[in-house]
């Protein structure tokens, strides 16, 4: 099938439909590599994570191993986790502080901004050797916005802040809660998925799955003396899911009960409310009250395109999704709390974080099932195409429909196409732009 007839996006009609192959095809995962993960911005880390100088992280991105690295004088740098010697990955653990880093292989030794210091038995190179040719290399571009880092093997990407677009006030909704700023707590979540990595990016922004494949969790919550035991989602307040631009969506909601950012929600209990309080009169009188409401009484859903989604709901959480294969992904989430936070409060939203999110938590375990149920079913035969099409024709479609997934799919039909843009919203003619 030619990649133009992967999607039917009909919007006269309403009707948006997505070829299976796109899920399962060897080929287009190939082509996923070199039109999209070679070519946009991909999250690496946030600056929380290497504080002090020495400090370093690990990290495998779009396939390369990478690493990043507070240098002495002050400066995150990334490098490609490859010995410029003969190829061994120079940083060997997942995390750590260190004056200086040495290849395992041979003991070429370099800085901690990148330089080449060491090399064993040195006067048996020629007078031509330079040290300085022989430094850890670095990723075509390195970029970063409100603490969050991304880098590109594309030399001639846009910069960042241009592609992140409408993305970057929903970032700035996540940071400015914070007094003193946002750190990810040390630590992770890591799982695997044997399903496409599409999928994982679609449930984290559809509101339509919610209530049938979560109820268990909405029983549990009704325990807890809210009123969600008889929730439906006809009953559920009114969101919105929108579509930000160059692939990035957002499903946000109404927080019917709160959030523990600044406002009371059961999980925290009756004692934590002249706290909460107190927190969300600080927002009203930094930010003004609509601007306090979307950080306090609104909750969020964001995908980064194409792979990251920051979760702001009970709690904050930081997901990157690794594609491995057509029907294999690695999932890795950290999570994001203000600095000033400590004590009981901080155990508390850990602790709601790993309830709904964590690997063993109500809502995982349930994704992780019906993502790989899809793929095992896209083997049957007899229905080649999936329906995303749900509030199309609506002026104002909600976080239960599907805009921000199919502005997600827009902008990947796009790139798969060699195209940079997509016209993503409902209602508009198709097509992109080079």
């Amino acid at each position: 099938m030619d990649i133009q007839d992967l999607i039917i996006d009909d919007r006269d009609r309403g009707i948006f439909r997505v070829h299976r192959s796109c899920m399962t095809s060897f080929d287009l995962f190939q082509r996923e590599r070199e039109l999209i993960f070679n070519r946009c911005w991909i999250y690496l880390g946030h600056e929380s994570e290497v504080e002090n100088p020495g400090d370093y992280r690990r990290r495998t991105v779009a396939g390369r191993p990478l690493f990043f690295i507070r240098s002495k004088d002050g400066r995150v740098r990334v490098f490609l986790n490859s010995c410029p010697h003969r190829g061994a990955m120079v940083c060997r653990r997942g995390a750590g502080n260190a004056k200086t880093l040495q290849c395992f292989y041979h003991a070429w030794t370099f800085s901690t901004s990148g330089e080449l210091i060491g090399v064993p038995g040195r006067e048996a190179y020629g007078p031509r050797f330079k040290r300085s040719e022989h430094g850890l290399k670095e990723p075509p571009r390195v970029e970063s916005y409100r603490g969050f880092y991304f880098v590109s093997f594309n030399p001639k990407v846009e910069d960042l802040v241009t592609y992140l677009a409408g993305a970057r006030d929903y970032l700035d909704l996540v940071v400015d809660q914070a007094e003193e700023g946002m750190r990810v707590i040390s630590g992770s979540n890591k799982y695997a998925i044997s399903a496409n990595w599409k999928l994982l990016a679609e449930n984290s922004l559809d509101g339509y799955h919610l209530i049938p494949t979560h109820r268990t969790y909405v029983d549990y919550m009704s325990g807890l003396g809210t009123d969600d035991s008889g929730d439906t989602l006809a009953s559920r307040p009114p969101g919105a899911g929108r579509a930000l631009g160059n692939g990035h969506c957002v499903s946000e909601n109404i927080s019917r009960n709160g959030r523990p950012i600044a406002r009371w929600h059961p999980v925290f209990g009756e004692e934590a409310k002249p706290r909460i309080a107190r927190v969300r009169r600080r927002l009203v009188k930094k930010y003004g009250e609509e601007r306090a409401y979307r950080m306090a009484d609104t909750s969020r859903n964001l995908l980064i395109y194409p792979n990251l989604l920051i979760m702001d709901f009970v709690a904050i959480s930081i997901r990157y999704i690794e594609p491995l294969a057509p029907d294999r992904m690695d999932v890795t989430a950290w999570h994001l709390v203000p600095r000033e936070e400590s004590g009981a409060a901080l155990a508390t939203r850990l602790d709601s974080y790993l309830t709904f999110l964590g690997p063993g938590g109500f809502a995982t375990p349930d994704d992780v099932e019906v993502l790989e149920s899809c793929q095992t079913g896209f083997r049957a035969s007899g229905n080649a195409w999936s329906d995303i099409s749900r509030g199309m024709l609506k002026a104002d479609p909600g976080t239960a429909d599907e805009l921000q997934m199919r502005g997600f799919w827009r902008q990947w039909h796009a790139n798969m196409q060699g195209l940079s843009q997509a016209n993503a919203q409902d209602g508009q003619p198709g097509g992109g732009e080079r």
